[in-house]
């Protein structure tokens, strides 16, 4: 799967699944605030984003929705780590990890 975009604030969102997922609508809402003060519309909007973006999806299940991350929190983190050494050390991640060791 290639590198979904996500912001800081929706990966707050895929954290809660990656964490206790899937989840319900309301169980999502409960996890994202046990660490971010946000407000349900917020949220929902992140959510929405996430399940536009491909990274969330939602699932019927004994009757109710559930919210299950579409992609894995390593293939995330890995891609986030690529992103950064492309920024930053034209795609060279041995010279990142260089970086952040001599920092």
């Amino acid at each position: 799967m290639a590198r979904i975009p996500v912001t800081e604030a929706e990966s707050e969102v895929l954290a809660a699944l990656w964490r206790k997922g899937p989840l319900s609508f309301a169980s999502l809402i409960d996890e994202v605030k046990s660490v971010q003060p946000w407000g349900d519309a917020t949220i929902k909007t992140l959510l929405n984003r996430l399940m536009h973006k491909g990274a969330v999806q939602s699932v019927r299940e004994d009757g109710r929705q559930r919210y299950h991350a579409r992609i894995d929190r390593r293939t995330y983190v890995d891609g986030e780590v690529q992103a950064l050494a492309d920024r930053l050390f034209a795609g060279d991640r041995a010279a990142l990890i260089r970086d952040l060791s001599e920092g």
